[in-house]
């Protein structure tokens, strides 16, 4: 196994017992960008000497006994939404190409706070508006879309281009490109991790979290993300977690909601079958299963754009008057249709999350997690625009991969995707889990429990 293969907990427990340097693993994942970059362009900028700098600093710091945190000298990614000083965070667009930012986002000095050494800014779909990063291609075939808007972060991570990397998620963006591409991807209860310094879709539906191999990685990072930012105006104040995992697989008494509607319609039948498979594997670890009706469906899809859209289209309104010629076709077009869209129209979605978020909280209380597909179909070719279901039904591309990850952002509750098998032409399922507003730690126990009944995952071919 080379060090580019190591899960995160594996290759920060090598390096803690001097098994591995920072060095060696740092210089695995570089070489194993030069390797897939030609072809899957998971990467803005790569930043390999600065990285090897961080990296001998981290391994002389080893020598002499002294480890930074509990990532120290791991590597990372990080979606080119984030900034990151004196690297550039371009968005992925031609209106951002030259910004430099002066100091770290929270995120990014949490975690070189942690000992984590950067290695370079990955592709997003231009400002997080899309959910497939056309400029990159999926780790299990370069026919197919990565998903997005973090399709960089999760073709790195599968690809072993990076041990971990951070994403966004406004509608599914941390989510939907980890389903397709076989990872884990968590995002966090709507504030638990701070904002500031992030290029922003819908300051009202965005979150900031992890993209992992394993359920235990996602554990890790999140533990060094979390913490009150009076910079982010939506940081929670809440004492510090415990998200450490242990090896009991056991979820005996553990509540899963299993949904009657909307999460199994329009459903690919081998994604059903293959979460079906998993819902019945934790019940075999213990866990009870209980049927659940999801609240307000109708107004899922009408409440997220609702939403998005004229936010979006505000934090872009200076940018848009003075140069909207560098903007992407389908971005402009979006940011365009938020300025025909009424207040009124605006105000009656805040109104309609309000009661969709209790209607959500009394829904759940009988349960702990919900389990469910995280997107209804596998990755779509490259340049496929629909999704044509059994009865006839017509979806777009992007529509589909919302439908199914709207709800936890609306509602602001964690939700982790997990990878639960592989279709007839190999491209990877996930599986959702959903909790309770800060119940990640719940979610990350019957993930992980899940994940070590099941064989090791290798990296992806990305071929």
């Amino acid at each position: 196994m080379q060090p580019y293969e190591l899960s995160l907990a594996s290759a920060a427990q090598s390096i803690r017992a001097r098994q591995l340097s920072s060095v060696e693993l740092v210089d695995s994942v570089l070489g194993r960008i030069e390797e897939t970059e030609p072809h899957l362009q998971a990467y803005v900028t790569v930043i390999a000497e600065r990285a090897r700098l961080a990296a001998h600093k981290a391994e002389r710091a080893a020598a002499a006994g002294h480890f930074t945190g509990p990532l120290h000298g791991i590597p990372m990614g990080l979606k080119d939404l984030i900034d990151t000083e004196g690297v550039a965070t371009t968005a992925s667009s031609q209106v951002r190409a030259d910004h430099r930012a002066d100091t770290d986002s929270t995120v990014a000095a949490q975690l070189a706070e942690a000992g984590a050494v950067l290695v370079g800014k990955t592709h997003t779909h231009e400002f997080a508006y899309g959910l497939t990063t056309p400029q990159t291609r999926n780790a299990w075939g370069q026919d197919r879309v990565a998903g997005g808007s973090s399709g960089g972060s999760a073709v790195a991570v599968a690809a072993g281009a990076a041990t971990f990397a951070l994403g966004t998620d406004t509608g599914g963006s941390i989510r939907v490109p980890s389903a397709l591409n076989g990872v884990v991807g968590l995002k966090p209860t709507y504030g638990l991790v701070s904002r500031h310094g992030v290029t922003s879709l819908s300051w009202s539906l965005d979150h900031v979290g992890p993209i992992t191999r394993t359920v235990e990685d996602a554990s890790l990072v999140l533990a060094a993300l979390t913490g009150h930012d009076p910079r982010d105006p939506a940081s929670l104040h809440v004492p510090p977690a415990d998200y450490r995992l242990d090896k009991d697989q056991d979820l005996t008494g553990l509540r899963i909601g299993v949904p009657g509607n909307y999460y199994f319609d329009h459903v690919d039948p081998e994604i059903e079958a293959a979460v079906r498979q998993a819902i019945a594997r934790l019940k075999d670890l213990g866990a009870l299963l209980i049927d659940v009706e999801i609240p307000m469906t109708r107004y899922i899809q009408a409440i997220q754009w609702g939403l998005m859209v004229p936010e979006a289209t505000a934090y872009h309104e200076r940018t848009m008057r003075s140069v909207p010629e560098l903007y992407a076709d389908d971005v402009r077009i979006l940011l365009e249709a938020g300025e025909l869209m009424p207040a009124g129209d605006y105000l009656r979605a805040q109104r309609a999350r309000t009661l969709m978020q209790q209607a959500w909280r009394d829904m759940a209380g009988a349960v702990d997690i919900i389990a469910a597909p995280t997107v209804p179909s596998t990755a779509a070719k490259a340049g496929q625009e629909t999704v044509t279901w059994s009865d006839g039904t017509v979806e777009s591309v992007s529509d589909s991969y919302v439908r199914l990850s709207a709800p936890a952002n609306i509602t602001g509750v964690p939700s982790l995707t997990l990878p639960v098998g592989h279709d007839r032409a190999g491209l990877p399922i996930g599986m959702q889990l959903i909790g309770h507003p800060l119940g990640e730690a719940t979610l990350l126990r019957a993930g992980h429990a899940y994940e070590r009944s099941e064989a090791p995952r290798p990296v992806a071919p990305a071929r």
